[in-house]
């Protein structure tokens, strides 16, 4: 497959929406202590980290081969989190569309390296996750507001419509490498030991990032709110 046919392929991929753990995030600010170690929720271990998908990892195995049927159905089965992680970091839709067309573009270049499913899912959430920072750090402007980009994807039933809204402004606030942090945490569902692998940061920075921000989203919510009763 040559780079010009990739590239038009990327195109044609429709690219959908993936929403994260409100509810997570919900319960976290509003029930965790004010004032203490934060009471992280318990997270999920479905997918390549409990047991790896074999016709993904014959996938890998032709992807090394140039292999475009192999390429396209990596594609397939994780362009909804290279997009999603993209679009909740930046809120913008055609941003995250380029970002991801760059992401898989990066994989079909550099296929001779990945060794397996897992590290596959690795690569694609490190690399996705630099792209997102090194943007953000080379573009100083204003995130676009989420009223003007209306999310199409379900929310949780679990989650208050007002709040989960209020709550992805706030999270888009936050510092870059900190709103990454939340996101890895919360939408990805990620161990704080995965996310400093994959961030590249010691582990403890991961915990006081994520503490800092959650006590700052606490205080930003409450001050939008109201009154919280917790």
């Amino acid at each position: 497959m040559t780079e010009g046919a990739l590239v038009c392929s990327l195109s044609l991929v429709p690219y959908a929406i993936t929403s994260p753990t409100q509810a997570h995030l919900e319960r976290t600010l509003f029930f965790a202590p004010f004032f203490g170690r934060i009471a992280y929720p318990p997270v999920g271990k479905e997918g390549l980290r409990d047991g790896v998908d074999q016709q993904i990892q014959d996938a890998v195995a032709g992807l090394s081969r140039r292999d475009g049927r192999s390429f396209e159905l990596i594609v397939r089965r994780y362009q909804s989190m290279v997009f999603s992680l993209a679009y909740h970091f930046s809120h913008d839709r055609g941003l995250a569309e380029d970002m991801a067309q760059e992401v898989f573009l990066q994989l079909y270049r550099s296929a001779h390296t990945i060794k397996s499913a897992a590290h596959l899912e690795y690569w694609l959430r490190r690399v996705t996750v630099h792209r997102c920072i090194d943007y953000a750090r080379r573009n100083h402007a204003p995130l676009a507001s989420l009223e003007d980009h209306a999310e199409p994807a379900a929310h949780s039933s679990e989650s208050d419509p007002l709040l989960s809204g209020k709550l992805r402004q706030l999270v888009a606030t936050l510092p870059a490498r900190r709103r990454m942090v939340v996101l890895l945490r919360f939408q990805e569902e990620l161990e704080l030991h995965e996310i400093a692998e994959i961030m590249e940061m010691p582990i403890n920075t991961v915990k006081s990032y994520l503490q800092r921000s959650l006590e700052l989203l606490r205080e930003k919510l409450a001050r939008c709110l109201g009154d919280v009763t917790v």
